[in-house]
């Protein structure tokens, strides 16, 4: 049956009956990345084949180049004059000067990487496909993941003129059986509209607790709401018997942000008197809640936020369409040359208008309509269903061998096998946390890890997070060797250990295979629990001047020992901070608990995957492209540096750049960049830097060594995995016992929040790469023996070159959520007065920064707030002559009108009625304000404006038409 579907069209939108999402990948530019190591896809430009000379190649291209996309089948509407066909010869030319560059590239020098063999056109193009193939493939398994789905139990339902061409080889990667592609499948979207029913739909608030108390008003506004949608179907001409309505309520576990629309449908009302009369929605809430989450709270309420009900209107218009059996052979229209992973194949060709529905079409074949081209692979055929669509049988297809020699395609394909490993391990463990930090604001990291201990591959969460997690690996692999068992966990958060600060808890599996000793690999998440002990709620503590101060510490602790969760014992050690004077251990236990095992359910994901990864190509094959991988990285990075090292003038010998910055306390960040063109390498030297500070703004080794890679990733300029090889051209040079290298019992808190924003300002200004951020996570925390939160709040981010800074953003090193204003006023003693940008905050310049942002809270009861803040003294610079950004403020503003300066850093007890005022900083500005003129200096990873394609490009055509009719209303 085709309950369960994933649609796949031209725009490649994936979605289950719950979710959508979008992977657009008809028309991809498809490019090399630097050094011509890995084959890569990018946004919609010209295409070659599309008559536009010059442009670059698109994955429209490769489908041609193959044979199976056929110009003689295809509308004559390109060109300057729009009667020209599909222009194959274009094309062929394209992929044939990559093909002399790929070949050009192998012969370069050796020391740049490992060699692979010269590929012919048809590989190059293929390649490009099975690249384009896996980048979709990538979001389909992230998101149905995120919703409790397996991929291989569904049917890919594909429509749009592109979907065809590559459903059969996605559905086998998915590892689905069966593709649906509908008759109509070229125009399915415009041919739904015209039969799509009339829905109207009414809602309002609820905030009622579901239980027999609350039945009576919820039967009440259900009946009201569903006479509402009645009554608004029938002005529109719809008789009471089309009329059929719905009835769901948002519903959510109490002190939860999750919530879910749930219907009843399906579920009819309980005799026990223990549902609505409308239907057993608690039924239908956990059944979802377990399938999206993989647990349920048994002894928690459920709330209703809302009641919504759906009226439908049917149509009554009939979309089955009847096809006469034919006992003839389906007739060929012709046959051609298709290129397939066994070279070329004779495949036949077939009008979808002459097969009926007792026509199978075995592959490879092509199916084309008026509006869609259909591939049918080898090893796969196609029925016509007695409604005249196309039903495709996906074989598994021959077993391609892959070797562990270097293979372009390969590389690119294994880059987003490993980071989709990453971002379902992500999915995983939002999935199954219960706290707002993980589950809400998304504050937590998973990535992949080799045998040497050093990143692979991340999703992109939290950089901060990321650089420092090798570091806590490489850790555990020399302190515990030979202890390291299969079935054990480790968990750790000392900053000496690879941590970034105390209440980021980073779970570690090793993953170990049949024969052999050592673990093969790694896998690891990091996620900031909300509350760890110590002196302050939310264990953020502003004024911590030691580790211990800051809450519970692990050094290498196994949390799962033989497979057993050591529950007894990491209840004491969460709990052990209160052994300290003026110190609580967890004030939240249940909730580090369920996220810890949260934590290890998401590595055990990644373990899966990585092991299916490694029983489909080997381990031999899987840990060689691990290396090329971070090859691939250190090749990219040692190309910035050449050409930095060349745009200001310096092509031999060393180059030497300099740069500096301050906390607001005036300690001195220093950094010296000694880069050597001719080798790719550079010396991060920090020697100058200030001592170890009396305080928490000490940043631990990792922390530094996560602001470096986090830099260098984004000064490539190009999409390449962050990982171990962006570090291997550089060396760092920490001086020991300075502020960003302190003893290891020295407080670390502010550190990673606060000390590397800095370094990242630092390294930019060195580079010149854009004016400074609001540097600073701006974080807040309040509580008392009842409640606790916190939140990091965003500000301007620095202008560069040839961009404006953004207003009301996180920059840098951190990257989460914000808690809605309802659930904020809902569940805290809050009242959220103001939350708007700060005009004029950003620093003026040719380019201007982005403004910081005003965030009032009103509190409503006895709390003790605590502020741990940066950029309060020394403003946020700007680059090139643009004024530097508008420095911070905390005030706090008594219930009698009095206004205080809190300073950057302070803890403090508010009363009901006094109001927090924060202003978050402004970015940087970029050259002279009012100057639009001269030669701009272009940053690494920046295309200079004599390289950017220039404007020209007519628009026309039924969009652009039909855009301007919106337009003109």
């Amino acid at each position: 049956p085709l309950k369960s579907v994933f649609n796949l069209s031209s725009h490649f939108k994936s979605v289950p009956s719950s979710f959508r999402g979008s992977i657009h990948a008809s028309h991809d530019l498809v490019h090399l990345s630097r050094g011509g190591k890995r084959l890569q896809e990018g946004p919609k430009l010209w295409l070659l084949s599309h008559h536009c000379a010059g442009g670059p190649l698109t994955v429209t291209d490769a489908n041609l180049c193959l044979g199976r996309l056929l110009p003689d089948y295809f509308p004559k509407i390109f060109g300057a004059t729009e009667d020209q066909p599909l222009w194959r010869e274009g094309a062929l030319r394209g992929f044939q000067k990559m093909v002399d560059f790929l070949s050009s590239q192998s012969q370069r020098d050796q020391d740049k990487g490992p060699s692979q063999s010269q590929m012919t056109l048809e590989e190059v193009a293929l390649g490009f496909i099975r690249v384009a193939n896996e980048s979709m493939c990538r979001p389909i398994r992230a998101l149905t993941q995120a919703k409790g789905h397996d991929t291989s139990r569904h049917v890919l339902a594909c429509f749009g003129g592109a979907g065809g061409q590559h459903a059969c080889a996605i559905a086998r990667s998915l590892g689905m059986k069966t593709v649906f592609i509908h008759r109509f499948g070229g125009v399915l979207s415009a041919y739904g509209l015209a039969l799509a029913d009339v829905v109207h739909e009414s809602q309002e608030p609820c905030s009622a607790m579901y239980g027999a108390a609350s039945f009576p008003l919820l039967d009440q506004r259900i009946a009201a709401l569903e006479e509402q949608c009645v009554d608004a179907l029938l002005t529109q001409g719809f008789h009471r018997s089309q009329i059929e309505t719905e009835a769901f309520l948002h519903m959510r576990y109490e002190r939860t942000d999750c919530a879910l629309m749930c219907s009843a449908s399906g579920r009819p009302a309980r005799q026990d008197a223990d549902s609505s009369r409308h239907g057993d929605f608690r039924a239908t809430f956990t059944s979802r809640y377990m399938k999206e989450f993989g647990f349920v709270i048994p002894d928690r309420p459920i709330m209703v936020d809302d009641i919504r009900v759906r009226g439908c209107g049917r149509s009554g218009i009939s979309s089955q369409h009847s096809t006469r059996p034919n006992v003839c052979s389906p007739n060929v229209e012709t046959q051609v040359k298709c290129y397939f992973d066994d070279g070329y194949l004779d495949t036949a060709v077939y009008l979808l208008e002459e097969l009926s529905c007792d026509h199978t079409i075995a592959g490879p074949a092509i199916i084309i309509d008026k509006n869609s081209t259909i591939l049918i692979e080898p090893d796969c055929s196609a029925a016509i269903t007695e409604h005249g669509n196309v039903r495709i049988t996906v074989g598994k297809g021959k077993v391609r061998a892959i070797g562990s020699e270097l293979n372009t395609v390969q590389l690119s394909i294994f880059s987003h096998r490993f980071m989709s490993i990453a971002e379902q391990m992500g999915r995983i463990l939002q999935r199954a946390a219960i706290s707002t930090n993980i589950k809400e604001r998304l504050d937590f990291s998973c990535a992949l890890f080799g045998q040497d201990g050093g990143l692979v591959s991340n999703a992109p969460h939290i950089p901060v997070h990321l650089g420092a997690m090798q570091e806590t690996v490489q850790f555990q692999m020399r302190h515990l060797g030979t202890e390291l068992k299969e079935n054990d966990v480790i968990l750790s958060n000392h900053p000496s250990a690879g941590g970034s600060h105390l209440p980021d808890l980073t779970v570690i599996t090793p993953v170990f295979r049949k024969g052999v000793a050592r673990p093969v690999f790694f896998v690891a998440s990091r996620g900031h629990h909300a509350d760890i002990g110590g002196t302050t709620p939310g264990s953020m503590p502003p004024h911590s001047k030691s580790l211990q101060e800051e809450g519970a510490v692990f050094i290498s602790f196994k949390l799962v020992k033989d497979g057993v969760f050591q529950e007894e014992a990491v209840t004491q050690a969460l709990m052990a901070p209160a052994q300290v004077p003026g110190s609580s251990g967890t004030r939240n236990l249940h909730d580090n608990l369920s996220d810890l095992r949260a934590q290890v359910a998401a590595n055990q994901k990644g373990i899966q995957l990585v092991n299916e990864l490694i029983d489909e190509y080997g381990l031999e094959v899987v840990q060689a492209y691990m290396a090329h991988i971070q090859v691939n990285a250190e090749i990219s990075v040692k190309e910035m540096l050449r050409e930095f090292a060349q745009r200001r003038g310096q092509s031999v010998g060393q180059l030497e750049v300099c740069a500096e910055d301050f906390m607001d306390d005036g300690t001195p960040i220093r950094l010296r960049v000694n880069i050597d063109p001719a080798q790719g390498s550079a010396v991060f030297d920090f020697t100058d830097t200030g001592p170890e500070v009396y305080g928490n703004c000490n940043a631990p080794r990792a922390i530094t060594l996560s602001a470096l890679i986090y830099c260098l990733r984004c000064m490539v300029g190009q999409e390449i995995p962050l990982n171990q090889g962006c570090l291997a051209p550089v060396r760092v040079v920490l001086p020991k016992g300075s502020i960003l290298d302190p003893a290891s019992e020295a407080a670390v808190v502010g550190g990673n929040v606060l000390t590397s924003q800095r370094i990242v300002d630092v390294i930019f200004k060195a580079f010149r790469v854009c004016a400074a951020s609001q540097g600073c996570m701006n974080n807040v925390t309040f509580g008392n023996e009842c409640v606790g939160y916190y939140e990091t709040v965003a500000g301007g981010s620095g202008a560069g070159p040839h961009w404006e800074g953004r207003g009301g953003v996180h920059t840098h090193m951190t990257n989460t959520r914000i808690t809605d204003p309802e659930i904020l006023e809902k569940r805290y003693p809050v009242v959220l007065k103001r939350f708007e940008l700060k005009p004029g905050s950003g620093g003026k310049g040719r380019q201007r920064g982005g403004d910081g942002v005003i965030r009032e809270l009103l509190f409503r009861e006895r709390v003790v707030l605590s502020v741990l803040s940066e950029r309060r003294a020394f403003r946020p610079y700007g680059l090139n002559g643009g004024e530097a950004g508008a420095a911070g403020l905390n005030l706090l503003i008594r219930q009698d009108g009095r206004s205080i300066n809190l300073g950057a850093k302070t803890s403090v007890a508010v009363s009901p009625g006094d109001t927090f005022q924060l202003q978050t900083p402004g970015g940087g500005g970029w050259g002279p304000p009012g100057d639009g003129m001269g030669q701009r200096e272009v940053p690494p990873g920046c295309v200079p404006e004599s390289r950017r394609p220039q404007a020209g490009f007519v628009e026309r055509g039924s969009v652009f038409e039909y855009r301007q009719l919106q337009e003109s209303v």
